[in-house]
């Protein structure tokens, strides 16, 4: 095989490769924030009065 060719097959591959990862860690760092932004959400719905205390009536 032509050494050129091999040359120009690992430099796509490697391309490639580091194109891969890079969209990985931004879908990681996304994903990252959407789970920030639920957490926050879920702590400012909590509302500690609600539910503490069962009135009942016979």
């Amino acid at each position: 095989m032509d050494i050129a060719a091999l040359s120009m097959a690992l430099s796509q591959m490697n391309v490639r490769q580091e194109a891969s990862v890079s969209i990985m860690k931004k879908a990681m760092d996304q994903s990252e924030t959407n789970s920030a932004n639920v957490v926050k959400m879920l702590e400012q719905s909590v509302q500690p009065h609600i539910g503490g205390s069962l009135d009942l009536k016979g």
